[in-house]
C-alpha cells in the first residue's frame, strides 16, 4: 500500500523536495523494512495476545507415544498455543503495507497466508477446544483432511503461477517464459553465455509436471515445518534462517541484471517476494523473543503451516525447489525420520529406528538438552543455507 501510494504520488514528491522517498522504489529497501516492521508488530501485539490466549485457556498439553518424553515435556503443560496468529498477522500487515499490491505474485502470497492460517486455526481450535479433546484425544483435523486442503491450495497456486503469472508481463522472449516453467537443479546452469548474449539452457516442465512439483513442494514444506515445531524456538529459528535465504534468492530471481550473470532463472516481477520473505524473517525473530526456552507461547499449526507453505510457494515461483530441500535440510530430515519410523514400525511389527520421531525428540532422549538440540539444529540450518547460496557460483 505504501509502495503503491508512492508510485501514485512520485512526481508530486519529487517536485516538492521529497525525493528521498525514492528509496521505496527499491525492493531491497522494502525487504529490509519488512523485517523491521514485522518484528516490531509481533513485539507490540505479543503480550496482549498471550494474555488473551491464557484467559481463553488455549493452552497445550503435549502427549507423545513415549512415556519418558511425556515426563520431560510435562513442564510445558498449559503453555498457550495458537501464537502463530501473531506470525500470520505480522506477515500479512507488513506485506500489505510494503509490497506492490499490483503484483500477481504478492496477491498469490496473500492467498497462501490466508488459506493456511485459516486451516491451521481450525486444526488448533479442534485440538484444544472441540469434543474430540473431551473424549481424550488431542486430534484436530485428521491428516487426510489437512492434506486435501494443502493439496488444493498447491494446485490453485500452481495453476495460476504456470498459466497466468508470466502473462502479467508484456510479451517476453521465449527463454524468459521457459524460465518460469523450468526445472532448476543445483549446480546446473540455467543460462549460458556465448560471449555476446545469454542463451536459455533449461528443462521446461509441462503443465502436469509443474503442478505435481508444486503440490509436492508446497504441501510437503507446510507439513515439514509443522513436524519440526516440537521444541521451544526450534521451528521458529530455522524458519527465520530459511526465509532469509529465500529473501536473497527472490531478490536475485527478480533482477535480470543479477540473475543472468549468476546463471539462475530470471523470473520477472518475482522480486516483490523478497518483501514477503523479509516479513517472514521479522515475524519469526519477533516470535522467537517469546518462544525461546522457556517458551511463553507456542506457534501451533496456524504458524507452522503458514511458514512452511509460504517457503514452498516462493521456491516454486522462483524455480528453486531443489534449493529449498538443501536450505530446509532440517525440515527434510525431520520429515524423513517420521516416514522411516512409521515404515520400519510396520515392516518389523513394532520395531523402532529412533527412540522417538521426529528426530529432534530422539536426540533429546539420548541425552542432549532441549537447548542443545535447538541451537545445534539452528547451526546446521545456517550451514545448509550457506551451502545453497554458495551453489549459485559453483556451476
Amino acid at each position: 500500500m505504501i509502495f503503491n501510494l508512492y508510485e501514485l504520488f512520485q512526481n508530486w514528491l519529487d517536485n516538492h523536495g521529497l525525493g528521498f522517498f525514492r528509496v521505496l522504489g527499491y525492493v531491497s529497501f522494502r525487504a529490509i523494512a519488512a523485517i523491521i516492521l514485522s518484528f516490531l508488530i509481533v513485539i507490540v501485539i505479543a503480550r496482549p495476545t498471550i494474555r488473551w490466549l491464557i484467559k481463553q485457556k488455549i493452552g497445550d498439553n503435549p502427549q507423545f507415544y513415549h512415556e519418558d518424553l511425556n515426563q520431560i515435556m510435562k513442564q510445558k503443560a498449559n503453555t498457550p498455543t495458537m501464537g502463530g496468529i501473531m506470525i500470520s498477522l505480522s506477515i500479512l500487515i507488513s506485506t500489505l503495507l510494503l509490497a506492490d499490491l499490483g503484483s500477481f505474485y504478492v496477491i498469490m502470497a496473500l492467498l497462501c497466508i490466508a488459506w493456511l492460517s485459516i486451516l491451521g486455526m481450525i486444526d488448533d481450535w479442534l485440538k484444544l477446544t472441540s469434543a474430540r479433546r473431551s473424549i481424550g484425544s488431542r486430534e484436530g483435523l485428521k491428516f487426510w483432511e489437512k492434506f486435501v486442503c494443502q493439496v488444493a491450495l498447491a494446485v490453485v497456486l500452481g495453476i495460476f503461477i504456470h498459466h497466468h503469472g508470466i502473462h502479467k508481463i508484456e510479451p517476453q522472449a521465449q527463454e524468459i517464459r521457459d524460465m518460469s516453467h523450468s526445472l532448476t537443479l543445483p549446480f546446473s546452469k540455467s543460462w549460458t553465455f556465448d560471449g555476446e548474449r545469454y542463451i536459455s539452457n533449461v528443462i521446461v516442465l509441462g503443465t502436469w509436471q509443474f503442478l505435481l512439483l508444486a503440490v509436492i513442494v508446497i504441501a510437503g514444506s507446510s507439513n515439514a515445518v509443522n513436524l519440526t515445531d516440537g521444541m521451544d524456538g526450534l521451528a521458529t529459528g530455522i524458519s527465520a534462517i530459511c526465509a532469509a535465504a529465500f529473501l536473497a534468492l527472490a531478490f536475485i530471481a527478480g533482477d535480470g541484471v543479477i540473475a543472468k550473470p549468476l546463471l539462475v532463472p530470471f523470473i520477472p516481477l518475482s522480486g516483490e517476494l523478497a518483501v514477503v520473505a523479509g516479513a517472514m524473517v521479522g515475524s519469526c525473530l519477533g516470535f522467537l523473543w517469546f518462544n525461546c526456552n522457556p517458551a511463553q507461547v507456542f506457534m501451533g499449526d496456524i504458524g507452522s503451516l503458514t511458514l512452511g507453505g509460504l517457503l514452498g510457494y516462493i521456491a516454486v515461483v522462483i524455480r528453486q525447489e531443489f534449493l529449498l530441500f538443501i536450505i530446509g535440510g532440517i525440515f527434510v530430515a525431520e520429515t524423513l525420520s517420521v516416514m522411516l519410523q512409521i515404515g520400519y514400525f510396520r515392516l518389523t511389527g513394532g520395531g523402532r529406528l529412533f527412540k522417538c520421531a521426529p528426530i529432534h525428540h530422539h536426540f533429546h532422549l539420548v541425552g542432549w538438552t532441549e537447548q542443545q538440540v535447538v541451537v545445534r539444529f539452528w547451526l546446521l540450518s545456517a550451514i545448509f543455507a550457506v551451502v545453497a547460496l554458495g551453489s549459485l557460483k559453483l556451476r
